[in-house]
C-alpha cells in the first residue's frame, strides 16, 4: 500500500508540464549570468577536488527520486523537525552541499530572491560532470524549492545497493523512469566511491551463515575483503565504484558488471533482467557509444524534470539549507 501511495503522489508531481520551463529566457531579465556563475564556482570546486563530482550528481539523485526535484535534500533539521531527509542513513555519505551553497551564496548576491536552490543543484551537478569531461545535458530552469522534508520519505523510497532488479525496476517506475533510465543512470558508478559498511553484509555474511555473495567474482571478493575488513560499524573506509579509471567519464562500467565485479548487489542485479542486461552488453560491444554520445543526457534530462514545482508550489529559498521564514 505504501508503494501504491507513492506511486499516485509522485505520478501526480510528474503531471506537471516541463512546457512551463523555458530555459532560454527564465532568467534572461532577472538574473542573466546565473549559469556562467554556477559554471566558474563549480569549476573552481572541481579543480580542487575532482571527487565532488561524482558527490554532486549523487545528491541531485537522491533530491529527485524523493519528492522530485526540489531541494528538499538539502534542507537541514531543525528543532521542529529533526529528521529531515538529509538526517538519514541513505544521504549520511552525501558529499558537494558546499558547492551548492557557494554558488547560490553568490547569486542572492548578484540577483537576490531569484534563483531557486533546485535550479542551482541541477546545474552543479551538470557543470560538475562536465568538469571531468563527462556529457552535457540541458538543465530547463525556473522550478522552485519545496518546503517538506521528512527522513521517512528518503528511507522508504531512495533506490537501495542491496535490492534486486524488481525493487529496482519498481523504484524507477514510481517516477517515471524505465528499465534503459535505471542502467542508463546507474553507470554513474563509473566515477565515485562506495563505503564499506555498504557492502560488509555481501562480503562477510550474506545468508547469515558467514558467507559471501555468490554473484561475486571471487578474485574481486577477495581484493574487497583486503581492503574492507570486517567491521562493525566503519563508516570511513571505502573503495572506488570503477576500480579501473575510478575518476573518468567512460564505459568501463559495464564491462566491470558484466564481469561480476560491480560493487553493489543493486549493480549485479542489472544482469538479471534482459533490457539491462542487453543494454550492458551493447555497451561493451561499441565501447559506450550510445551511454557517452546521447543515453545519459536524455536520462538525466528525464532525472531533473520529476517532481518539478512551478509558480505558488514551492518558493525560492534565501539559503538550501532551510526553508524560508524559519
Amino acid at each position: 500500500m505504501a508503494f501504491l501511495r507513492l506511486f499516485s503522489i509522485l505520478a501526480i508531481l510528474a503531471m506537471v508540464n516541463a512546457s512551463e520551463y523555458d530555459d532560454s529566457t527564465c532568467y534572461s531579465h532577472t538574473c542573466p549570468k546565473v549559469e556562467k556563475i554556477s559554471k566558474k564556482i563549480t569549476e573552481k570546486f572541481i579543480k580542487d577536488d575532482p571527487t565532488l563530482a561524482p558527490g554532486l550528481l549523487r545528491i541531485l539523485f537522491h533530491d529527485c527520486i524523493v519528492r522530485g526535484c526540489d531541494a528538499s535534500v538539502l534542507i537541514d533539521p531543525t528543532p521542529s523537525n529533526n529528521a529531515t531527509e538529509k538526517d538519514t542513513v541513505p544521504n549520511s555519505t552525501l558529499r558537494g552541499f558546499q558547492v551548492v551553497d557557494a554558488i547560490k551564496a553568490e547569486l542572492e548576491q548578484e540577483c537576490p530572491g531569484v534563483v531557486s536552490c533546485a535550479d542551482v543543484l541541477s546545474l552543479a551537478a551538470r557543470d560538475a560532470i562536465v568538469a571531468i569531461n563527462g556529457p552535457w545535458w540541458n538543465v530547463p530552469l525556473g522550478r522552485k524549492d519545496g518546503k517538506i522534508s521528512l527522513a521517512s520519505e528518503a528511507l522508504a523510497n531512495i533506490p537501495s545497493p542491496f535490492s534486486n532488479i524488481t525493487v529496482l525496476k519498481q523504484n524507477f517506475a514510481a517516477v517515471g523512469l524505465t528499465p534503459k533510465d535505471l542502467v542508463v543512470l546507474s553507470a554513474a558508478h563509473t566515477i565515485g566511491i562506495g563505503h564499506c559498511f555498504l557492502i560488509q553484509r555481501r562480503l562477510y555474511n550474506f545468508t547469515g551463515k558467514g558467507d559471501t555473495d555468490p554473484s561475486i567474482d571471487p578474485s574481486y571478493a577477495a581484493e574487497l575483503k583486503e581492503k574492507c575488513p570486517k567491521v562493525v560499524g566503519d563508516f570511513k573506509t571505502f573503495v572506488p565504484m570503477d576500480f579501473i579509471t575510478p575518476t573518468t567519464f567512460d564505459e568501463n562500467y559495464f564491462g566491470i558488471v558484466a564481469k561480476n565485479k560491480g560493487l553493489f548487489q543493486s549493480d549485479a542485479a542489472l544482469l538479471n533482467d534482459e533490457t539491462t542486461k542487453n543494454y550492458i552488453y551493447t555497451q561493451i560491444y561499441t565501447q559506450g557509444a550510445s551511454f557517452i554520445g546521447k543515453d545519459f543526457a536524455e536520462s538525466m534530462e528525464k532525472l531533473i524534470q520529476i517532481g518539478i514545482l512551478t509558480g505558488d508550489q514551492g518558493e525560492v529559498r534565501k539559503i538550501c539549507g532551510a526553508v524560508n521564514g524559519y
